[in-house]
Order: C-alpha cells, then structure tokens, then sequence
C-alpha cells in the first residue's frame, strides 16, 4: 500500500490550548509535543535535555539554573530567552485543568523566586525541590502567532495550516515532510476511515467498542501506558476508614481477569499508586499484588465498620468504568460487603465531586502524572492534604514523603520514593486496578511511528 503525498493520521483531538491550560489528553500533548518543546523532557522516571540544553542544582538543593542552547528559537524566527520562560511559569502556576479543577503548580513553587538573565533561569525555592524537572517536563513553552494562537514552538514540526478542533497540517522543518492530523472522536470511524485509505495511522484503537489486538494488513503497537486506573476509598468516614477493609477490597480484585474479561487483555495490573515506568518504582522492587480473597475475607472480618459501601462510577474516562465498577461490586460482595453502584452521567460535576470530597465510599478515577512526586504530593499526602486527597493517613508514608521529597541525591531519593510505593502495596489508600494498553494502527507503509508511556504518538 503506498503512501499519498501527505499522509494523515487520525486523532481523537485537534487542538493547540492556550498557554496557561494545562492537560493530560494524549492527542493535545501529541501535537503539542511535536510542535513545541517541553522546558525539560521526561523518558520513563528519567529527566533528558528539551527546550533548555542542561540544568544544575546548588548544594542548598534550592537553586536551580537551567540553561538555552545557543541560537534557540520560535518558528517564525524570534529568538527564546529565558524571560520568556520564566513568563510562562509564572503565568501558568494558577492554571486550571479542562474540568476546571485547580492544578497543584502554585503550591509546588509557592515562595519560588523565577528570575531570567540572557539564557539563563534561575528558580529558587525556599526548601530544597530536587523533583522540580519532573514539573518543568509538563511546561511547554509556546509564542502566539498572528491570530494569537498558541502554535508557534521550536519544535522539530511547524503549524503550517490549522482548523481547531478539525485539522492541522505539519511541515518538518529538517527536510520539508509534511503530515495532516484530523480529528475523529469515535474509535470506530477512526478504523472505518483507516480500513478505507483516507487515513493511514490512527490512534487509541483500544477504545473500539469491541476490543481488537489487531487488523489485517496493518502494522499494530500495544504500548502500556504510566496511567493509573484505580478508585478512591473514602478515609473520612464509612467502612475504607479502617486499613483492613481497605486492604481487603485490594485482595478481593482478581485483576488479570478484570483486565481479560472486562478490558478484553488491553491493561496491565497495576501494583501501586504509580507505574512501574515512574521514578523510585524500580528501586522499590514491587511484586505483583496478589488476588487472595480467602485472606480478605479474614481481613474484612477483623474490620468493625460498615459493610454497606458505595461505589462510585463516571460513565467514561476511565473508558469501561461501569463495567469495572460492576466486577469489582461483584468481588467485593464476594467476601462480605454489601456494594451498590452509582454511575454518574454528568462526568465533568463527578470529577468536581470527587475534589470536593464527595465520593461515596469508593470511585473509580484515574492517576495521570508521571511524576512520583505530584502523586505522592497531590494525591496521597496528609501533611499535603491537596485537591485529590481523600482523607487517608498513614503516618509512616507522611514522614518518610517529608523526607523523600528533599533528598537532593536521585539514587538516595529514588530509593526512598520505592520504600514508599512498597508501603503503599501493603497499606493501600485505593483500591488499585491496572493501567491500560494504548493501541496504534498504521499502514505499513508510515514508518516512524510510535506511542510512548505517556500515550504521545513519536514520529521519528
């Protein structure tokens, strides 16, 4: 099958949010990664060189400087300084996500002083901050173009024509190759137009109605994503208050057939509040949690609370919440609770619900930072007590974080964050699902093409 002259891939988005939006959507941060350059980049747990060429932390673990390559610039010419990323932090640290709810920056840099001189940024924090490339790596920074959209980067690819919301065309500018991306929303009229040549790639094939691994005459990728699909278990009040029953609904989950029956093979179980592509997960050298609901059932025993529990559920992102929210009722009810569903239709209201506390005893949600960091600190953190926190408290997992979070030496503090996530195996504040398996399809034809751990397309 060969190639038209300007192959087109199909996205689920087509989109260029202004500067301070921040989000986690696959298709957005494809674009945007391809077009712009993160401040740093993060490659599975590890910090590499992006926008800025390289960065230093004083002895005080407080100052950083992070350094412009020579000669950088935006797409139209104008030379980056980095004042100008030192605007774009400082606008973006009241930014708020696409369901409104604040984003935690402002906290992260709260008493920072952000300064610029010629190539240079300069951060300082009032207390050591060795986690601040993984933050930095979310930042990228774009300049508007003429119609003040935020599409001119200096990235490897250029806006050279862009319909928000339907399509954009771009042009490497090593060697003048173009693509077109459109946007479908609809996993099924993405395979529709693939299987009929008006695209030749398109992504999140795992979101077809009915699951494939695979299609004839085209290359297929699998790639598991650092995603957490899990669901809150409510620490303030009902019967996850009590870490026995918590730790029972975790052992009651068979969850390599949850990710065969109900995500037809598309997830892999997770083992933790994180992936294991997220920093300190390898230092913590995790087993896999075990399915033992004869162990459950003695925990649950041992737990004076309620057994009535709610279990909470959006009707999409995570895609198959219902269904998960039905095997796990089903599982949970197997060894003693009594599990009523709730779906929420409204999933913008549920995730507001879910930051404002109100959750029922349980609901599914999903985890996406990359950052052990900003799980840890947004999510899990009683000292923190941020947006996500659902009001569990371990008073180990609070102190050893306290004193994770300003070891200044990576391996000592990699080390730290895995003694953590071990911790968190063993006194789960979720109950702990799996994370899902990206699929893209492709003519086999388009080389170059592939998705990381993030769920962005790479065009080599």
């Amino acid at each position: 099958m060969s190639l038209p002259s300007i192959p087109t891939i199909a996205l689920e988005k087509i989109d260029f949010l202004p500067p301070d939006r921040v989000t986690d959507d696959c298709s957005v941060l494809t674009l945007k990664s391809l077009v712009l350059e993160p401040m740093l980049r993060w490659l599975d747990g590890e910090i590499r060189p992006g926008l800025f060429a390289d960065w230093q932390l004083d002895d005080s673990g407080c100052r950083w400087q992070l350094h412009l390559p020579q000669g950088k610039a935006f797409h139209d010419g104008t030379p980056v300084l980095a004042e100008h990323a030192a605007e774009f932090i400082t606008r973006i640290l009241d930014s708020r996500d696409m369901f409104g709810m604040p984003w935690s920056y402002a906290r992260y840099l709260a008493g920072a002083q952000i300064t610029a001189e010629g190539p240079t940024l300069t951060i300082e924090t009032p207390k050591p901050f060795p986690d601040l490339p993984e933050i930095l790596s979310e930042f990228y920074l774009p300049r508007m173009d003429a119609a003040g959209r935020p599409v001119l980067g200096t990235g490897p690819w250029q806006v050279e024509d862009f319909t928000a919301g339907q399509q954009v065309l771009l042009r490497r500018r090593e060697d003048g190759r173009q693509l077109r991306f459109v946007a479908m929303p609809l996993a099924e009229d993405r395979l529709a137009a693939l299987q009929a040549g008006q695209v030749q790639a398109a992504t999140h094939m795992e979101r077809l109605e009915h699951s494939l691994r695979g299609i004839d005459g085209f290359a297929w990728q699998e790639q598991t994503s650092t995603l957490s699909v899990m669901a809150y278990m409510n620490g303030f009040e009902g019967a996850f208050t009590d870490p026995n029953a918590r730790l029972a609904a975790n052992l009651a989950l068979d969850r390599q057939r949850l990710a065969e029956e109900v995500m037809g093979g598309l997830a892999r179980p997770s083992d933790t509040i994180v992936s294991p592509w997220h920093f300190g997960h390898e230092a913590g050298g995790l087993s896999p949690l075990r399915y033992d609901p004869e162990e459950a059932r003695r925990l649950l025993a041992l737990s004076e609370g309620p057994r009535e529990v709610v279990l909470r559920s959006p009707n999409y992102m995570p895609e198959g919440a219902p269904e998960i929210a039905r095997f796990m009722a089903e599982a949970w009810n197997a060894i003693g609770f009594e599990t009523r569903v709730e779906i929420a239709e409204d999933r913008p209201q549920y995730a507001r619900d879910i930051g404002e506390k109100r959750m029922g005893d349980a609901a599914i949600f999903d985890s996406s930072p990359h950052s052990t960091f900003r799980v840890l600190d947004d999510k899990i953190s009683s000292l923190s007590r941020a947006v996500w926190w659902q009001g569990v408290t371990d008073a180990q997992v609070d102190a050893g974080f306290d004193a994770a979070r300003h070891l200044t030496d990576t391996t000592e503090r990699a080390t730290a964050y895995g003694r953590l996530l071990r911790r968190l195996q063993a006194a789960p504040p979720w109950a702990y699902l799996f994370h899902p398996v990206l699929c893209l399809a492709h003519v086999p034809a388009l080389q170059g093409l592939s998705l990381d751990h993030k769920g962005i397309l790479r065009i080599a």
